[in-house]
């Protein structure tokens, strides 16, 4: 049986000439996107500065929404940010550290830039943070997790899903944990989006972040921020657009009519508007896939690779499963030159 995928490759130009199996660093574009970003170019020579009023100010908030289903989020509860460790840094700019509330719980394997940022800034405003171990570099245990939360957690922030494995934590269990002990989860989805189901309303994390670089084949430069509804309206973050430009007259003008974003959206001039066009192509792209609905292939997609590929230093290779989905690959950069032609994707 033929797979009606297949019938889709023809949508992104590379794979005509190309094995392209490095998604998870930069997803390749689909046909459409340069028709679109002409038709930003068009707007700019066209209108100008009028630009501004006739959809520019408000796309964080409205490609937000075109984001939001694959999150099972609402309308107006995502804003598009540049990068996700800046929808982070808005994440922890908006809680008090005060003590007894002042300890942020993290793992080891948590990417390295939203690491950096709370290691660097949270102490900043207080905060303790309390890092949650891995055994064997691949995985998290869950019950560590929830063991490390406790009276005084302000905050949670995890992966949904593991970048250097792809292991996928626990995160329902993790956001009832923290929930019973009176505290916030922030996830970084950024591996997850695209790739399984995420459903905000189920886990009931309070921030989720992400982007669209690599499986939403969105291109750089966009970035998204969901803010739960229950918590938006209570926080007060310290980087932020809307909050600024209350009692700003010089914007009201601009803004008259229009929809301004949540406390959370950082504004359009963090966001490129091209990045922005290029990603909503590219979401409608790939929604039209059959059966997809809000996610992507590549869940059902295994990765193998040659003897010269090992998971870890024992060489042992690592089967998938529900939690490690995808076979992949820690060699160190300068060893993957000279080995995609080894590579093949089969889909089970």
């Amino acid at each position: 049986m033929i797979d009606k995928l297949l019938a889709y490759r023809a949508e992104f130009p590379i794979l005509s000439s190309t094995t392209y199996l490095v998604s998870n660093s930069l997803g390749a574009m689909p046909r459409g996107v340069p028709e679109r970003l002409a038709e930003y170019v068009d707007e700019w020579a066209e209108l100008g500065v009028r630009a501004w009023a006739r959809g520019w100010w408000e796309m964080p908030v409205t490609v937000g929404d075109e984001v939001a289903p694959l999150l099972g989020a609402g309308t107006g509860e995502v804003a598009m940010i540049p990068n996700v460790t800046m929808a982070q840094a808005t994440v922890l700019s908006a809680l008090d550290y005060t003590p007894p509330r002042d300890t942020i719980v993290m793992t080891a394997l948590d990417f390295p830039s939203v690491r950096y940022v709370y290691d660097r800034l949270a102490t900043r405003f207080g905060a303790r943070i309390k890092v949650v171990e891995s055994d064997d570099g691949i995985a998290v245990d869950t019950q560590r997790v929830i063991d490390a939360i406790d009276e005084r957690t302000r905050l949670v922030s995890i992966s949904h899903v593991l970048f250097r494995s792809a292991y996928v934590m626990d995160v329902d269990a993790i956001c009832r944990a923290a929930r019973a002990a009176g505290a916030l989860v922030s996830l970084d989805a950024f591996h997850a989006v695209g790739v399984i189901p995420v459903d905000v309303r189920r886990s009931g994390a309070d921030f989720v972040t992400g982007g669209v670089l690599k499986w939403l084949c969105g291109g750089p430069g966009a970035c998204f921020l969901y803010v739960a509804p229950a918590v938006r309206d209570t926080l007060e973050p310290a980087l932020g657009l809307a909050r600024a430009l209350h009692g700003v007259d010089a914007q009201r003008a601009v803004l008259r009519g229009q929809r301004l974003g949540t406390r959370f959206d950082l504004g359009r001039a963090l966001l490129d508007e091209q990045n922005a066009i290029t990603l909503v192509h590219s979401l409608w792209s790939l929604l039209a896939f059959p059966g997809n609905g809000p996610r992507p292939r590549p869940r059902a997609l295994s990765l193998f690779g040659s003897s010269r590929l090992p998971h870890d230093s024992s060489g042992t290779w690592i089967e998938p499963d529900a939690d490690c989905p995808l076979w992949l690959s820690t060699l160190p950069n300068d060893e993957y030159l000279g080995v995609g032609s080894e590579l093949v994707v089969v889909a089970p």
